[in-house]
């Protein structure tokens, strides 16, 4: 310390560190660290890789990607508010598949599944399953506009039925995404379709007449190959004495009535009134949960058989478990006790581990500039409108890949090549169909995609093994890079000046504020 009558020195502020430009290589090394990650946790845990090694593969490639930032630069701060911003974007769709994982639970003790299956049994016959289910996916997301909603209430639903009736639920989980990206991409309460309509600056009905030019022939790419499946995949159905017993066995476990399907009718009433879809949900959850001990007092009894409560408080305690752990269905048949023995809100928390891995992993490539550097020159490469659109379609299945939310990869190419749509003279209403032909269906191709997990988690099948099956969801984006370089259905507009001939990507992002590019905004439905 200085002594007395010692001038004290004046604090000199130290230099903020130069932020350098990512280079080629801070690009490209977390896109090929996280390819060898996922690729050595399938090699090594095969379709179990999604129960915990492909997320510590994703952290470890965030945390790989921060130290890259911070050799540029960049401070931990604002790499840690980038992360936090992020996960922030998917708060919506956390509370979606906590309330579906309580509706699966809540659905199933209170025998609205098992009504589904049991009347479904009747009605569709084996060779027309995998069309039926394509179709009743397609009409009930076109009328929700939710992919999500319809996966987590009708595509159990089918995929439960599938296994009663000795089709393939994996085939039939195809059919079922299939069907429900038909509405997510052509109907006019979709979020992602207006979405794309806002952020190209098209009007939202001339956007969806021109995403039919690509939608509907996929769909009957998709109808036509499902048709045939159903004929020819070798799987005629149980034989009908086991279905009987199957459907004796549900009967003598539920009380099978038209009762049991007025949650359902609640969750369709809600969604079509645009209420938030985990309200929706839950309120469907909850009034399950509701019915139940009304409903299905012996199922409820044998589900908490040995509790140690009285018996009003044992249906408060079989609701809680249903809704926070799923329902089992413990009736000693194993198709019937594999069908109902599922849901509750602890099943997503893997699913949910996955998706805030995925999005903190690309949020950082996205507003540090990381991927402006790898798009900027294949951008420039981009010279006729099919080369554009095929650029704008690879752009949105990388993002895809790399960010693990369909938000994102809608949001990023839309912003990043509006100008240039406009510049080259091409309307915007191109972009809006490329951006959702490959930047919405895609997304639950991906095991690590939010899309993805959702739909394994919710539907039972593993991403990869429903893949090959999602017919639309491939077609689509094939349909448009044909429609790209045939030029057919193109559109022209009068074209606009440009200012800058690529996306210049952020040197660093403010502080407390996304980048130019941004991150998808926070998702309150799906």
């Amino acid at each position: 310390m200085p002594g007395k009558g010692e001038k004290v020195p004046e604090q000199v502020p130290q230099p903020h560190r130069p932020i350098r430009p990512p280079s080629w290589f801070d690009a490209i090394a977390p896109l090929v660290l996280l390819a060898v990650m996922i690729m050595s946790s399938v090699a090594l845990f095969g379709l179990h890789a999604i129960n915990g090694p492909i997320q510590v593969g994703l952290l470890l490639a965030a945390m790989a990607t921060s130290f890259i930032l911070m050799k540029n630069g960049h401070s931990w701060e604002a790499i840690a508010e980038s992360g936090a911003r992020g996960v922030a974007s998917v708060v919506g769709a956390i509370f979606i598949l906590f309330a579906v994982g309580a509706l699966i639970g809540a659905w199933n003790m209170a025998g609205t599944i098992p009504t589904l299956v049991y009347y479904g049994v009747h009605v569709i016959h084996p060779n027309w399953f995998y069309l039926a289910s394509v179709l009743i996916c397609g009409i009930i997301s076109m009328g929700i506009g939710s992919s999500w909603t319809t996966a987590g209430t009708m595509g159990v639903g089918l995929v439960g039925l599938a296994v009663m009736v000795g089709v393939s639920p994996v085939i039939t989980a195809g059919a079922a995404i299939s069907g429900c990206y038909v509405g997510e991409k052509l109907s006019p309460l979709s979020e992602t379709a207006i979405l794309s309509a806002q952020l190209t600056g098209t009007d939202i009905y001339t956007h969806l007449r021109q995403q039919a030019w690509s939608s509907i022939p996929a769909l009957i790419i998709a109808i036509l190959l499902f048709a045939v499946l159903g004929l020819t995949d070798g799987t005629d159905g149980l034989d009908q004495s086991v279905i009987t017993s199957e459907l004796g066995a549900l009967d003598g476990l539920f009380w099978i009535t038209p009762v049991n399907l007025l949650p359902l009718l609640l969750l369709v009433i809600l969604s079509v009134r645009k209420t938030p879809a985990s309200i929706a949900i839950m309120l469907s959850a909850l009034l399950a949960a509701a019915l139940a001990p009304f409903t299905q007092t012996a199922a409820m009894l044998r589900f908490v058989a040995e509790s140690d409560v009285t018996e009003p408080l044992v249906f408060v305690k079989a609701s809680w478990l249903a809704l926070a752990n799923g329902f089992e269905a413990n009736s000693g048949i194993p198709m019937v006790d594999g069908l109902l023995s599922r849901g509750g809100m602890d099943s997503m928390l893997l699913t949910i581990w996955l998706i805030i891995g995925a999005l903190v992993f690309g949020t950082l490539l996205d507003e540090f500039g990381l991927l402006a550097k790898l798009i900027a020159p294949v951008l420039l490469r981009a010279r006729s409108a099919g080369s554009l659109i095929a650029t704008v379609v690879g752009s949105a299945l990388g993002l895809n890949l790399v960010s693990g939310d369909q938000y994102v990869a809608v949001v990023l190419p839309a912003r990043m090549f509006r100008e240039e749509f406009a510049a080259r003279g091409l309307a915007s209403t191109n972009l809006s169909r490329a951006v959702c032909d490959a930047g919405s269906v895609t997304s639950p191709l991906i095991p690590w995609n939010s899309c993805g997990a959702y739909m394994a988690v919710v539907l039972g099948v593993p991403t990869m093994l429903y893949l090959p099956y999602c017919f639309f969801n491939i077609a689509s984006p094939l349909v448009t890079l044909a429609l790209g370089y045939t030029g057919f259905r193109i559109l022209r507009a009068a074209p606009a000046p440009l200012s800058t001939s690529v996306p210049a990507p952020p040197v660093s992002p403010a502080p407390a504020a996304p980048s130019s590019t941004g991150t998808a905004p926070p998702a309150p439905d799906r």
